[in-house]
């Protein structure tokens, strides 16, 4: 199991997609061993100490579980024709990236769906194990298996962001209005709606029946809550800049660009009098990008043997699009989404650029 910094432990790939193991799972395994532990030692307590052994067990296939969920979300996102980078299982059960380039409601269901639908039918195939084993250590830990995948995929279908059920509510406004970013907004603003449930469901047998406060309870949601809440609003945030910047067109926020030839001297060009500039070769086809700023890391002796190639920054191809001022701003986010980059490279019918966006432009709003 190799290292990778920004991932955790690389555990290994399925269908070319690397798998990891994020770092903070072993958090996750810490409390589950703490909180389940007692809970095995009172059900089985012949088993002493051993118990928490029982624990670190379901542990292990919670992690399961979590894989089992996110790889069925990343086999048909690559399905679909998502470009998947990653699938990850961490604090908050795991996530898979894909790029959702080309993406319709259709297809961003799809993607959805899978992942509770997994979990349920491991609650399924658990469930089945259950009636062929004793009700000793491996009758509990099928038990507890089952019962954790039942409510993760039910719990996973609520329509709220940034659960899969959120995701599947987006594309059902997505399809009804047309406008994905309005779905995100709404499953945005129902995923802050369903943690202000969780804590009046918590808080509720207190405040109706009299009940002593349970502290416990209160951490879990707060946990939960924080997590969701979180997700739901960067999901608000997100629809409202998007929705705002699908209404504009590029005409509306696209940066003059300067042009230059790619054995064109450093010496010989005014760069402080545009933001950006594009090089191009001797056939007049796009190179990579000049930002003036970066310009410093060249000595000023030496712009005059220094050719423009030389620190042109060479981006992932198709970032730039043949796309009109009056092309729909979310075009541009298109193109962002399927190369990955922030910039986009605005060209005429005839292949000439006549301006470029970066990812801050399209999604600043309106003053």
């Amino acid at each position: 199991m190799s290292s990778e910094p920004s991932h955790g432990w690389r555990m290994g790939s399925l269908a070319g997609i690397p798998v990891y193991l994020g770092r903070s799972w072993v958090l996750v395994a810490g409390l589950i061993v703490l909180l389940f532990g007692p809970t095995v030692q009172r059900s089985l307590p012949h088993l002493g100490a051993g118990g928490y052994a029982v624990a670190l067990a379901f542990a292990l296939l919670l992690l399961i579980s979590v894989l089992v969920h996110e790889a069925a979300h990343g086999l048909v996102a690559q399905r679909v024709g998502f470009g998947v980078s990653r699938i990850v299982a961490d604090f908050w059960g795991g996530h898979t990236a894909h790029d959702g380039a080309g993406g319709t409601p259709g297809r961003s269901a799809a993607v959805s769906v899978v992942g509770p639908l997994a979990n349920g039918v491991l609650a399924l195939i658990g469930w089945g194990l259950m009636q062929w084993v004793d009700t000793g250590v491996a009758g509990l830990l099928m038990l507890a298996f089952t019962a954790a995948n039942a409510f993760v995929a039910v719990f996973n279908l609520v329509p709220g962001l940034p659960l899969d059920g959120g995701f599947l509510l987006e594309a059902l406004v997505w399809k009804a209005s047309g406008n994905r970013h309005l779905g995100t907004l709404v499953a945005g603003w129902m995923g802050r709606l369903l943690v202000i449930l969780i804590v009046l469901w918590v808080l509720a047998p207190t405040f109706l029946e009299g009940r002593r406060l349970q502290i416990s309870s209160v951490l879990w949601a707060l946990l939960i809550g924080a997590f969701l809440w979180q997700g739901a609003s960067q999901a608000v945030r997100a629809g409202r800049l998007r929705l705002d910047a699908s209404r504009r067109r590029l005409g509306e926020v696209a940066r003059e660009v300067g042009v230059v030839e790619a054995a064109t001297p450093l010496s010989t060009v005014a760069w402080g009098s545009r933001s950006l500039w594009f090089v191009v070769d001797g056939g007049g086809l796009l190179e990579g990008v000049v930002d003036p700023g970066s310009l410093r890391s060249v000595p000023a002796a030496a712009w005059g043997q220094t050719q423009a190639s030389a620190v042109a920054v060479r981006l992932p191809q198709g970032w730039a699009a043949t796309l009109s001022p009056e092309s729909s701003v979310d075009e541009a986010l298109e193109v962002m989404r399927r190369t990955g980059t922030g910039i986009v490279g605005l060209l005429a019918q005839d292949g000439r650029p006549w301006g470029a966006v970066l990812v801050d432009d399209l999604t600043r709003r309106r003053s």
